[in-house]
């Protein structure tokens, strides 16, 4: 697998020579200044590429094409924004980039409600609480009918932990919330997200998987038509937020999506650490059925405290079988490769814990330096020893 690193551009406070430092090859980024449904310009697309071969890197996977809520409503006003997603897509095609990772959530994209939960380790992680979720949704929010969404003992406990916040702690998770985290959707105020949320009124499960389907009948040709391949990030919690579809969640829902668009270009970005926040999810069973469309892995863990409540761990610990999905990649890798059906995997560390010399340094939440760069370490210590092992097989068998 070829090993990448999200870099958020020029502001990134981690400078491309500290990408190679980490030892990546290879770079995940997007062109994050421009807004969401402008169309990326061959000119914007060649100097951001050039800003990384520069370093002596590759530009190995655009993440993300942001995907305007108006395409995730569906209807006809998402005409304008389906056809700037493309021209973005093809322009991206054109000037070499081949992997594309996008999302479907609507409203806020991955999201969590303590930026800076305490470890044992001393170190800090993410972290996603249920409680304090529906706390700001119903209680600081006020959505309409939100209470409705979630169960009553939950509610209860919700306005009580709310009750007890200083105001500082409200503000606090209201930002945390809807302030726009790293490569995310953009950031919010309370009376915007309320009317982005009402937006939605109406649009059920099915709906947003119709409106998906029909983005994909769109899209897929025009990667097919440069060589490319299309990998959805799964939902970041994998379950609904603000009482709104999320329909990349579970094995089902992506069996759903491979199977709408038959194509090599119709793919999934495997996020172990999305898949591995609910319970139910066979990671090991998944990585081995969608191996052949896994076009994009972010390897990371969590540990799961309870109902929709977790933590970033360790990225060989938590709810993954670490190694168990990189010995698949690594399979699938070979094969495709043997048959000539398409190139490595890029694979990245995700959300590392905030570490030594990082704490209390300005950095991206979920991308400070050593903690990812400690995870690319241990996931290449298991790559190593996979691959070693995959020798031993080859050489055993001549």
């Amino acid at each position: 697998m070829e090993q990448t690193w999200r870099w958020f551009g020029p502001d990134d406070p981690i400078s491309l020579d500290r990408v190679k430092q980490a030892g990546a090859t290879g770079v995940v980024t997007a062109l994050h200044h421009i807004p969401s449904g402008q169309v990326w310009r061959l000119e914007e697309i060649a100097k951001r590429k050039r800003q990384i071969e520069n370093a002596g890197l590759r530009w190995s996977v655009c993440e993300s094409i942001p995907v305007d809520d108006a395409i995730k409503r569906g209807g006809a006003a998402s005409r304008p924004s389906i056809d700037a997603w493309k021209d973005s897509l093809a322009n991206l095609g054109r000037s070499g980039v081949k992997v594309v990772c996008y999302n479907f959530m609507p409203v806020v994209d991955w999201t969590r409600t303590d930026l800076a939960f305490r470890l044992p380790t001393t170190g800090f992680a993410l972290r996603f609480d249920i409680v304090d979720f529906i706390g700001y949704d119903v209680f600081v929010l006020r959505r309409a009918n939100g209470a409705d969404s979630y169960d009553p003992a939950l509610v209860a406990a919700a306005q009580s932990r709310v009750a007890d916040m200083a105001p500082e702690a409200v503000a606090r998770l209201e930002r945390n919330i809807i302030a726009g985290l790293p490569g995310g959707a953009a950031a919010q105020t309370r009376a915007s997200i309320g009317a982005l949320i009402e937006s939605f009124a109406g649009v059920a499960d099915r709906d947003m998987s119709a409106n998906l389907a029909a983005f994909l009948r769109e899209t897929v040709p025009v990667a097919e038509a440069f060589g490319m391949r299309l990998a959805v990030h799964p939902d970041d919690p994998p379950f609904p937020l603000f009482g709104l579809p999320r329909v990349v969640s579970t094995a089902q829902n992506v069996r759903n999506l491979l199977s709408s668009v038959e194509s090599q270009a119709n793919g999934l970005t495997f996020c172990a650490g999305s898949f591995g926040a609910r319970a139910d999810s066979d990671l090991s069973a998944m990585a081995r059925e969608f191996a052949p469309r896994i076009h994009f892995a972010h390897l990371r863990n969590v540990a799961i405290e309870g109902d929709r409540c977790f933590h970033e761990a360790e990225h060989l610990d938590g709810s993954a079988d670490m190694v168990g999905i990189v010995e698949t990649l690594l399979r699938e890798e070979r094969a495709a490769k043997a048959a000539g059906r398409r190139p490595e995997i890029p694979m990245r560390p995700d959300h590392g814990h905030l570490l030594a010399d990082d704490i209390g340094r300005a950095s991206n939440p979920g991308y400070s330096y050593a903690g990812r760069m400690k995870g690319l370490a241990e996931l290449r210590g298991i790559m190593r020893a996979v691959e070693r092992q995959l020798q031993t097989e080859v050489a055993a068998r001549l």
